[in-house]
């Protein structure tokens, strides 16, 4: 029976491991090893360690836990879990190894929804990005691309006027805006291309130009897009969770969820999506675990 079992091992996890370790809790991290920001050049906007790979960030972390002997590290994939009547979790491993724990938090992330551009996957994160507070910096001033619609690649475009003023959003289809939208777009000096995209082309994975079905080519550094995405794990879905509107898991004080014993932490749960937010919430989560399992154990 571990203390707690944690899901996901990137910031959020590996904080939320630190901070119980550091409460002499028995924790067992688990990671798949899929990070949402693999292919990031750079980690940026966490203090101390702006700009670092985030393999690295990772390895530091786990470095750090070797001194906790509490705190057990697997490579493996939780598949399933579910809450006992007792108020535990069993939790089941790729290898079909059953184990319970008295608390449970998940802190799989979220996975990128990325068009089905020819191209694009080959500047995903080195040029093509979805985050301009994580990127927008080393953008900043350049000639850049949007894509996105409706209401999301407007805001997108919008928000993107903080970092360059050579804007233009790139719908690849129907716009799907009003004319107040537009109108907004055109005072910002945002133009609005609606051809369909027929592949992203540049070299070394940097973004060159942006091909249109027409054969016509824009010429840009960079592009930011909004096309959403979906959880990391399926697991706060089978444990009945609550979701927000836009896809979230529905997180209260200290990350705590419709289901006692069950936390969530990082970008699965809220939508500032920097990696300092996402290790400070875990380590909220951590917080609130230990002084769950103090009311459980204190006479």
């Amino acid at each position: 029976m571990y203390d707690a079992i944690i899901v996901g091992a990137g910031p959020a996890g590996l904080s939320a491991a630190l901070i119980l370790g550091r409460c002499c809790r028995r924790v067992l991290l688990c990671d798949a090893g899929h990070p949402r920001n693999a292919a990031s050049q750079g980690l940026n906007g966490f203090l101390t360690r702006d700009g670092i790979k985030p393999l690295e960030l990772r390895r530091i972390g786990r470095e750090q836990l070797s001194i906790y002997d509490t705190v057990e590290i697997r490579d493996i994939e939780v598949v399933d879990a579910k809450r006992l009547d007792n108020g535990r979790f069993e939790v089941a491993m790729a290898d079909n190894t059953l184990l319970r724990t008295r608390k449970l938090l998940l802190a799989s992330g979220v996975v990128d929804q990325l068009p089905e551009v020819p191209g694009f996957e080959d500047f995903y994160g080195r040029s093509v990005f979805h985050c301009p507070y994580c990127d927008g910096w080393e953008m900043r001033n350049r000639a850049l691309a949007i894509y996105g619609r409706g209401q999301h690649g407007k805001g997108l475009a919008l928000e993107l006027t903080a970092w360059s003023r050579d804007l233009v959003l790139c719908t690849d289809g129907p716009a799907e805006l009003g004319s107040e939208d537009r109108e907004r777009l055109v005072r910002n000096r945002i133009q609005v291309r609606e051809e369909r995209i027929v592949s992203l082309e540049g070299s070394n994975g940097v973004l060159e130009r942006v091909r249109f079905v027409t054969g016509e080519a824009l010429a840009r550094r960079a592009m930011f897009f909004s096309t959403g995405h979906h959880q990391g794990s399926n697991l706060s879905a089978k444990l009945g969770c609550e979701f927000t509107p836009k896809g979230a898991v529905n997180t209260g004080n200290y990350e705590t969820t419709n289901i006692p014993g069950l936390y969530v932490a990082g970008d699965a749960g809220r939508w500032v999506e920097l990696t300092i937010v996402a290790a400070a919430e875990g380590a909220e989560a951590a917080f609130a675990i230990n002084t769950a399992l103090l009311k459980e154990d204190v006479l």
